[in-house]
Order: C-alpha cells, then sequence, then structure tokens
C-alpha cells in the first residue's frame, strides 16, 4: 500500500451484518485499505438464517476480507440477542483492546415487506419483525459497543438504511418499511450529539439501486449480464454494485477530517463525488437524483447525465 493511499492498517472495524450485499462489500473494501474486520451475521456454512439464503456467508465474507489485504474475523451473531452482542464486543477488546469503527448493517427484512397493503392490512407480526430487525438490532449493537469505540478518540459509526433524509420524506410505500428506513437516519443523527464531545462521527448511508445478490436473483441476471434486468424494470439502469457504497464508506473511515460529515444522510453518490470513488464499472452513478426526477413522473429522463 502506497504512504499517499488511505490505510487503515492497524484500525479495528465491527460490520454487523456482513453475509452479503453492501455489508459485505464495505467489509471486503475496509480490508482493501488494510483494517482488521469483525464480521457478524446469521448465516454461517452450517446454519441459515431466516432470510433462506445458503450462497453467502460470514465465513465466506470474512475471506473476501482477507484476501483483499486486510484481516477478516468471522463472528456467528445474531445482534437481536444481548448476550450475544456483549460477547461480540468483549472478544473484540479481548483480541484487539479498541474498535474504530462501527458499521450498522443489519437488516435482511425484504421477504416481510407487504408493498401495497395499508399498515392495517399488514400482518402485524411481520411488521415488528422489521422494525426488530432493521432498528431494534441497531440499537443493541450500538449500546453494547460504543464503550469500547469511545475509548479512542475519532471513532466512526455508520448507520446503512435505504434512502437519505431528503428523499425519505415521502412515503416509502409500506408503514413499517417506512419506519425501520428512517429510523438509522435519526439515530445517527442523535448519535452524533453524544460522539461530538468524545471526538466522534456518526453517519447515515444509503446506497442507490442495489445489484445486491438478492436483488441479481430477483430479476435472474448476474453481475456480468445485469443490464438484461433493464427490459422488465427501465430504471434498474441506474443500478450501482455494493463495491460503490463499500468504497465511499471504506475512504470516509479513512479520512482523518471526517468530523465535518457528523450527523449527516449521505448516499454513496455523496461519498463518491467527495472521495473520487468509482463504481466497479469505473461509473458514478446518482441513483436517488436519477429516481427523484423519474418518480415525479418526468419522461425521457437519460440515465447516461446520471452515471
Amino acid at each position: 500500500m502506497n504512504a499517499d493511499q488511505p490505510n487503515l492498517t492497524g484500525r479495528i472495524a465491527l460490520v454487523a451484518g456482513a453475509t452479503r450485499g453492501a455489508g459485505r462489500a464495505i467489509a471486503v473494501e475496509l480490508g482493501a485499505l488494510g483494517a482488521t474486520v469483525y464480521v457478524t451475521g446469521r448465516t454461517t456454512r452450517t446454519k441459515v438464517s431466516e432470510v433462506g439464503r445458503t450462497t453467502e456467508t460470514i465465513e465466506e465474507t470474512a475471506e473476501l476480507v482477507t484476501a483483499a489485504g486486510g484481516e477478516g474475523v468471522a463472528v456467528p451473531t445474531d445482534h437481536l440477542e444481548v448476550e450475544q452482542v456483549r460477547a461480540l464486543v468483549e472478544r473484540i477488546d479481548r483480541e484487539r483492546g479498541r474498535l474504530d469503527v462501527l458499521v450498522n448493517d443489519i437488516w435482511g427484512g425484504e421477504h416481510l415487506i407487504e408493498f401495497g397493503k395499508k399498515m392495517w392490512e399488514t400482518g402485524l407480526e411481520h411488521g415488528l419483525r422489521m422494525l426488530d430487525l432493521g432498528v431494534t438490532s441497531h440499537i443493541i449493537t450500538s449500546s453494547c459497543a460504543l464503550p469500547l469505540l469511545v475509548r479512542h478518540e475519532g471513532g466512526l459509526v455508520v448507520e446503512i438504511t435505504d434512502g437519505t433524509a431528503e428523499s425519505n420524506k415521502g412515503f416509502r410505500e409500506n408503514f413499517y418499511y417506512d419506519l425501520a428506513k428512517n429510523a438509522p437516519i435519526r439515530m445517527a443523527s442523535n448519535l452524533s450529539h453524544d460522539l461530538a464531545d468524545v471526538g466522534g462521527t456518526a453517519v447515515s448511508v444509503t446506497p442507490g439501486f442495489l445489484r445486491s445478490e438478492q436483488m441479481l436473483d430477483h430479476f435472474g441476471v448476474t453481475e456480468a449480464n445485469w443490464r438484461d434486468a433493464i427490459e422488465k424494470e427501465p430504471t434498474f439502469a441506474i443500478a450501482e454494485s455494493p463495491v460503490y457504497v463499500g468504497r465511499g464508506i471504506a475512504r470516509l473511515a479513512a479520512d482523518g477530517g471526517r468530523g465535518r460529515w457528523n450527523g449527516r444522510s449521505l448516499s454513496s453518490r455523496d461519498l463518491a463525488v467527495a472521495y473520487g470513488v468509482r463504481d466497479a464499472d469505473g461509473s458514478q452513478p446518482d441513483a436517488w437524483g436519477y429516481l427523484a426526477r423519474v418518480g415525479a413522473g418526468e419522461e425521457g429522463v437519460s440515465v447516461d447525465e446520471y452515471r
């Protein structure tokens, strides 16, 4: 690694919810800058979470982190189980004595979303489970991990969500999903106040239209031929790979002046512009800018303007 390049050697990160998608890419890109990354999730090579995918595991994520140049450590963790999260943090403290970056990317509730149904038509059990997965798990993890993170000045907390504060002003089509994806934005804002006095930074970050493993499978395509799905879903033309948000967050973590972002709601595009990073294909997508115009009913919006 060049001396002029961003460097996270000696830094310890926890990516909570790193089995796949954005969480996996964030962990790998932190590793590419030299970080030691603890990766957690519920799906391992011997156990599958309620998401029901056996194709991605936390062990695989840890191996990818190490292959990228860092050190990946897989720790199976259900972040709704307080004792499991406490044990995780105690292990990081025992093995490393510090925590510099906490990424809360815990979710796994796509199978519960019932778009098109009103609040009272949505299954209450499904709705409350979404809030547990997307909100309670983040709160438990921050509560357990922050005492270790603030032990050294300069800690970073990243709340991963879907949508910016601006784009989420409108209704997100489902009562519970709306709450689950707006809460991390507010959590980062609140934590920014608590962390400011101890030299820490908290932000929320959203990818755009993410080409996660699940999304690719949904459209029946792969990363190699993802553009074939545009015929079925035209807005998929603005889709971005998880690498995009991963690279932006890794650069944020390596930025000694990141305090200027404290409390902000950011997108993968915001970070890409600020740090000069690009997606795996060399593009710099602005999904939320594009989707705002398309969602407002504008016709003939060129996706090329937003890539």
